[in-house]
């Protein structure tokens, strides 16, 4: 007789916790005065790797979580590293849930497992990621990040994609008091509108990638594109914390190198590559250069101010009145029972379509041939009639890139199942 949803999910979290039935020891470690300094200044400082060796080495009394993603966690996958209890889950598992649903609970027990290990050696918090199948759909990604919640409530957040599914999925789990890390935002609109639809615990800026857009598509160096848009979202945040009484906070996500952290200092979350720990720290700045940057406007290295205006370069961290309107009023009797398509058609009725786009399948597998970083010249008039945004552009193709590194460690796994 098939399990019940129940009985899958008690097995599940007990074949995670089986190994970690002992208190955690996380290791001793000392503080650093440059990165208290970034701390004192109001950022709270995380790692972004999925490699434990790696995080120890650079971990500090200053820093206080770890984030991973379907990337990071797909390099120690095909290592082999977790083979043996794939396979233990593959044994307990087969027959009592649908074929179909097996890799989605073998992946959740490698996600899981995985971010309890980084948790127990660090004593640090851990960002753990939905399959990205779940990214259109509001009901089991609900039941899976209650799950995730279930399992470490005192230190798992659960990162959940931005879509139309994702954002109600995240509006029910923050009212259930699960901490959401929301994942791949791209602008100071998105995060507003984040925030005040989802209320999650943390919303992100993938500033690295706005700058990449720009230099590689000639439009500039890129130089701050990201930056600006980070430090806008922080002041949008701010003001719902301020308006709403809402704790969302900002992360800025995606940094590429260490000069970056003095641009970013005092947004409330800096999460880092290794790469960028081990850049500021090679980078030594004087302690009386690491100041609050919240309220900057940075010039960036866009060359030609007229296209960057026809392109909508500015969605990227404006926030204007008729998106302030239209947030508002969906919450005024539209938030509560609307459908994700319910959503995209709310925003397009507004005059808003390229905030929340409703993708074609066409535009899927376009987004998909481009890879993390779009192309202009594909996606040029949509963006000039405001039919997309650069933010839903980004926000996208991050998602279908998540989505192409979650398929290499799905079928990593197939085989053992």
């Amino acid at each position: 007789m098939p399990s019940t949803g129940d009985d899958v999910a008690a097995r599940v979290r007990e074949i995670v916790l089986a190994d970690f039935d002992t208190p955690p020891s996380p290791i001793k470690v000392g503080g650093k005065a440059k990165w208290a300094r970034v701390k004192g200044c109001g950022s709270e400082l995380w790692l972004d790797t999925g490699d434990i060796e790696d995080a120890s080495s650079l971990w500090c009394a200053e820093f206080s979580a770890v984030t991973t993603n379907n990337t990071l966690l797909n390099r120690e996958v095909q290592k082999g590293t977790y083979d043996a209890l794939v396979d233990k889950v593959a044994r307990e598992l087969r027959g009592q849930v649908a074929d179909e649903d097996l890799l989605l609970e073998v992946a959740f027990v490698l996600n899981a497992y995985h971010g309890l290990r980084i948790s127990r050696e660090l004593g640090a918090y851990v960002s753990v990621e939905l399959h990205t199948d779940l990214a259109h759909d509001v009901e089991r990604s609900v039941a899976y990040g209650r799950r995730y919640h279930a399992i470490a409530p005192e230190r798992f957040y659960v990162k959940v994609p931005l879509t139309p599914a994702g954002l109600l999925a995240a509006r029910q789990l923050s009212a259930d008091g699960v901490p959401v890390n929301f994942t791949l935002g791209f602008s100071a609109r998105q995060n507003y509108l984040i925030a005040a639809l989802a209320r999650p615990a943390f919303v992100n800026v993938f500033l690295g990638r706005l700058n990449s857009f720009v230099a590689e598509h000639g439009l500039g160096t890129g130089d701050m594109v990201g930056e600006r848009a980070t430090l806008a979202s922080q002041q949008a945040v701010r003001e719902l914390r301020e308006t709403m009484r809402l704790d969302t906070r900002q992360i800025a996500a995606s940094m590429r190198e260490g000069e970056q952290v003095l641009a970013l200092v005092g947004v409330d979350v800096l999460t880092m590559p290794t790469k960028v720990v081990r850049g500021f720290e090679e980078l030594d700045p004087p302690e009386q250069s690491i100041i609050s940057q919240v309220d900057a406007e940075p010039e960036v290295g866009i060359d030609d101010p007229d296209e960057s205006r026809t392109l909508g370069l500015d969605v990227l961290w404006d926030v204007p009145d008729d998106v302030k309107g239209a947030v508002a009023q969906l919450l005024d009797g539209y938030a509560d029972g609307i459908s994700p398509e319910g959503l995209c058609t709310f925003f397009a009725e507004h005059g808003l379509r390229g905030l929340l786009p409703a993708w074609s399948s066409a535009d899927i597998g376009a987004v998909t041939e481009d890879g993390k970083i779009p192309s202009l010249d594909r996606w040029r008039d949509r963006m000039v009639s405001r039919e997309v945004g650069l933010d839903a552009l980004m926000n996208v193709s991050g998602l279908q890139s998540f989505a192409t590194d979650q398929a290499a460690m799905d079928e990593r796994i197939k085989p053992m199942l």
